[in-house]
């Protein structure tokens, strides 16, 4: 895992943009990752739906492990309740049954794990696991950033939001990087990433070109197209977590109003 990323957060670029999000091109993997797949599949198990689940447990399983630490246990537990919260998610079938978590992944992933270390944890420590790994897991990364991440939030539930859309912007970030590079952009973007997360005015459009070797008119261009698709990816990003693509609006006012308090 790549050393994550810790954007600041403008409100006009997360929430002016109204653009529809993007569905993807034809063999997208991201495709196969939305959360309406798993729900489609009801209580049925699909080759499909456990995919798609499996990826979306892998891309947000920092939040959990870092929710699990924030109630007081060591790293050494916090890496056995998490993997073992995901040998169980992926056995069980935690889709039946579910009611007000149902439209947000998010969500439901909490209240899962939340039953799991109320309910489950002293049973299933005691049962042998037989080495069986879910998933495979960067524990190796994963104390050192807990340890940067904000200790002053008293409230584990609020910092779960926190790191859940820190995670989801990393992923856009990931994404974006990915596709200038597949169009031999990478070191435009290498240059312009900065810009999507700096205040206006903070950066310099024409130290951006001097690297460049282009025009500071071509930079604002690049820049102003590099905001575009980042707010593009973004919502679909976010759509991808949720049942209901029309509640993209209200999912990122929740996710970003996690860092106002």
């Amino acid at each position: 895992m790549e050393r994550r990323f810790h954007p600041s957060f403008p409100k006009n670029r997360l929430t002016s943009d109204a653009s529809t999000p993007s569905t993807g091109a034809p063999g997208d993997v991201f495709a196969t990752t939305h959360w309406t797949v798993v729900l489609a599949a009801g209580r049925r198990s699909t080759p499909q739906s456990d995919h798609a689940l499996e990826e979306l447990c892998r891309a947000y399983w920092f939040p959990l492990y870092a929710y699990v630490r924030r109630h007081g246990h060591t790293k050494e537990d916090a890496e056995d309740l998490t993997q073992a919260f995901f040998a169980r998610f992926l056995e069980k079938n935690y889709l039946a049954g579910l009611s007000a978590e149902r439209g947000r992944f998010r969500a439901f992933l909490l209240a899962s794990l939340k039953h799991f270390l109320a309910n489950e944890w002293d049973k299933s420590r005691r049962r042998k696991r037989g080495g069986v790994t879910p998933l495979s897991l960067d524990w190796q990364t994963a104390d050192a950033q807990f340890q940067i991440a904000d200790p002053t939030e008293p409230s584990p539930d609020k910092a779960f939001d926190r790191e859940w859309a820190v995670t989801l912007l990393a992923k856009v970030i990931e994404r974006l990087q990915t596709e200038y590079e597949a169009d031999g952009r990478g070191k435009q973007f290498a240059e312009l990433k900065i810009f999507l997360t700096a205040g206006k005015g903070a950066l310099s459009h024409a130290a951006a070109a001097k690297a460049l070797g282009m025009d500071e008119g071509a930079v604002r261009v690049a820049v102003h197209r590099l905001r575009k698709r980042y707010r593009q990816l973004l919502r679909d990003e976010i759509a991808q977590t949720l049942a209901d693509s029309a509640d993209v609006d209200e999912e990122m006012r929740a996710l970003f109003g996690a860092f106002s308090g």
